[in-house]
């Protein structure tokens, strides 16, 4: 089975992620985390902050994947690969561009946080019960839709991010690697066909 490394372009202006969607099943399998601010407000009201944080992108993940031809293959995003492209979805001002499981764009969802985990013991998603490895890249995002947050994040029809964009990719990565990781992932979980061979949603 192939084993296919996603990388950026920085030459193509293209080249990235364009928006980041809320969907039922992130093919990282790694759901976020919806906020809730229990304080009393002045107003003697509970107010919800309305933020999900999760992993946008984990580096090495292998994420199954199928072509038209309905063969399956893996791809993968280096870290040098998941911090380039966390920082370019800022400097491109995407925080605000989002998607409803990759098929339409919705309004009021924006990334209000994104870092990358430096320490998994210590980073602050541990607090919320997240388990990320090193280099994943980790967004909060602020959800004031009314219809998102009610009729899909309360509900939890959707548990997770999804990133789209443009990639190119390269088959070098040693597959005893991704092998022994393959064996260790036994819920990997089938997503979407390829829409071209150019575009991502991951």
């Amino acid at each position: 089975m192939d084993i296919i490394e996603l990388f950026l372009d920085e030459e193509n202006e293209h080249s990235g992620i364009e928006a980041i969607s809320v969907v039922e099943s992130p093919a990282i399998e790694s759901d976020f985390i919806a906020l809730k601010n229990q304080e009393i407000k002045m107003a003697q009201v509970d107010k919800e902050k309305r933020i999900l944080m999760g992993a946008a992108l984990i580096p090495n993940k292998p994420i199954y994947r199928k072509n038209e031809k309905d063969e399956g293959y893996y791809v993968y995003f280096s870290s040098d690969t998941v911090k380039k492209a966390s920082e370019m979805f800022l400097i491109r001002g995407n925080q605000s561009k989002a998607t409803l499981e990759h098929q339409m764009a919705i309004q009021n969802l924006t990334v209000v946080e994104s870092w990358l985990v430096d320490d998994p013991k210590m980073d602050k998603s541990v607090k919320y019960g997240l388990d990320v490895p090193k280099g994943t890249w980790m967004v909060s995002m602020k959800v004031n839709n009314d219809e998102i947050w009610n009729d899909y994040v309360k509900t939890g029809k959707v548990k997770g991010f999804s990133i789209e964009g443009f990639f190119s990719d390269q088959a070098n990565r040693p597959k005893e690697q991704i092998e022994e990781e393959l064996k260790a992932d036994t819920l990997l979980k089938k997503i979407k066909d390829i829409l071209n061979d150019k575009k991502e949603e991951i």
